[in-house]
């Protein structure tokens, strides 16, 4: 059952600031930004959180141990050298992806994300996918889609970047 309520987000911004200073806790590095479902008015969610750990290269390892330590590891045969997943199996459950800055992964979820903030129409394709039975198998066939063209349009405006950027220690939502 999905949900679309300005309740949903406000609560999702409450928990991504409680993991943040959670994290904050455990010294782990990185730059927490709350993306998903959740993290946008208007937009169905099943409740989950999701949250994006954006690291330096050389802060990934000691990131990815630290998380441990309040996170369960989750598809640890997808994560690369770049990626990796982590959940808390709290209500409701929180996704934590950790990648590191200007990697595929990070532009696709930062630009992703961004699209969709300021993309209405990207918002209702993403809308009538989630309602659609084939959700799971399309959604990252809709995700290429719209962050390769934000990532395109970002290169585009400033010569050399690579998707948002924002400083390790700077851990705004």
């Amino acid at each position: 059952m999905f949900v679309t309520d300005d309740a949903s987000v406000h609560r999702a911004q409450e928990i991504a600031t409680a993991t943040r200073e959670l994290l904050e806790e455990h010294a782990v590095p990185g730059v927490l930004i709350l993306t998903g479902g959740s993290s946008l008015p208007g937009l169905l969610t099943k409740g989950d959180i999701d949250l994006h750990l954006r690291v330096l290269t050389e802060e990934f390892a000691q990131a990815v141990e630290r998380l441990h330590a309040v996170a369960a590891a989750v598809h640890p045969e997808m994560w690369t050298g770049t990626f990796a997943t982590f959940e808390r199996t709290d209500e409701p459950a929180v996704g934590i992806a950790v990648t590191v800055i200007g990697c595929e992964h990070d532009i696709r979820f930062t630009s992703g994300w961004a699209c969709l903030a300021e993309d209405a129409a990207a918002r209702d394709e993403y809308n009538a996918l989630k309602r659609a039975a084939e959700y799971e198998g399309a959604k990252s066939a809709f995700f290429d889609k719209i962050s390769g063209a934000a990532a395109t349009d970002a290169r585009d405006r400033e010569p050399g970047a690579h998707g948002p950027r924002a400083s390790p220690r700077d851990r705004r939502t």
